[in-house]
This record gives structure tokens, sequence and C-alpha cells, in this order.
């Protein structure tokens, strides 16, 4: 199974205030996060992080604490998630991937276009900590946003089957021109 997350902010002890979490320490959102993490994620499962997986000096032993192999997507907080490197599948700025024939942008930041968006392509991003509506097949699949849990690809699906069209689909054919000339390159004609 495939699954999505963002915006743990492992060790990260301001976040809980910041974000408004219903944690009383960092020791309990850890466990939790990593709890509802590990209840869903099976150790052959793959997770897209999309960014700020975590703040501080324990990241190694979080990472060792968690199943599925993990992609990341770096964020504006990972530079302590960086010192692991190795401890991920593969890291990434923005990364563009295909499930089922979909097409998904991934990044830690919202976007309101994005590759093959006129298609009604999806994106999956973090970053806004559930304060920011989506627009069209966009989604924040940080833990603000989602019960503090990853969202696995149906979950997404489901989502997205309710969500409108993005705003730039492309809903018709194209036009024909009669005045270009068809025979030469890029369809131009000079006047």
């Amino acid at each position: 199974m495939i699954f999505f997350i963002a915006d743990t902010h492992f060790g990260h002890s301001n976040i809980i205030k910041y974000c408004n979490r219903p944690f009383v320490s960092i020791q309990k959102m850890d466990n939790a996060l990593i709890n509802n993490w590990n209840s869903k994620v099976k150790p052959k499962d793959l997770v897209y992080h999309l960014g700020d997986f975590s703040f501080g000096t324990n990241t190694g032993n979080i990472r060792k604490s968690l199943n599925g192999d993990i992609i990341l997507i770096k964020g504006s907080h990972d530079k302590d998630a960086m010192k692991i490197y190795n401890a991920f599948k593969a890291v990434y700025d923005l990364k563009t991937i295909s499930i089922n024939k979909q097409d998904i942008t991934l990044c830690h930041y919202a976007m309101r276009v994005w590759n093959k968006s006129h298609y009604n392509s999806w994106h999956l991003y973090g970053h806004s900590h559930g304060m920011l509506p989506p627009q069209g097949k966009s989604w924040d699949v940080g833990v603000d946003n989602n019960k503090f849990f990853p969202l696995s690809i149906d979950e997404i699906a489901d989502i997205m089957k309710n969500r409108p069209d993005n705003f730039n689909l492309v809903k018709e054919k194209a036009p024909e021109y009669p005045n270009l000339v068809k025979d030469r390159p890029f369809n131009i004609r000079f006047l």
C-alpha cells in the first residue's frame, strides 16, 4: 500500500503551541504520531512524506520506529532529517508520480498549478497545517489536516472524487483555425 503524510515535526516542541495540537508534551505527540503511523503502515508499505519530518536530535530513532520505506519530499524544517539522508529510500524537492494511471504532483508547498493540472491531475502538499483551503484536485496531507494519521492512496482517491475539477481543466478540444498553414513548423502563419 502507498501512503502520504506531511508535517509530523517529530521532536518539535513549539509545533504543539503553534498548531494547537492536542498533546501535553513532545514525547506524547511523537508517541501518538508513531502509533498512528504504524497502525496503518505495514513494514513493506511505501510512504511519501511531504516534508517537515523532524526538528530535533532524535530523528534517527524516530525513523527506526516507523514502518515502511519512506520517500522524503523536503520541507522547510528538514535539516535534521537530511543528516540521516540514507534512512530514506529517496529524497526529492518535488516529485510527480503516477499511481493507477493517475498523475500526482508531490510538494511540501501548495501550488496553484502543477504538472498536468489542466488534465485534472492531483496535487498533494503540506506546510499549511490545515489552514489553507484546497483548490481543485489538491489536498493537504499534513497531520494537522488529517487527524494525525497518514492517508492511503485509496483514502486520497475517495477525497478527490468529491473535489471540484481544477480551475484550468481543458474541457474541450482546441478549436481549428483555418488561417493556419498546416505544413509549416509550429503552425504559424505570418501576415
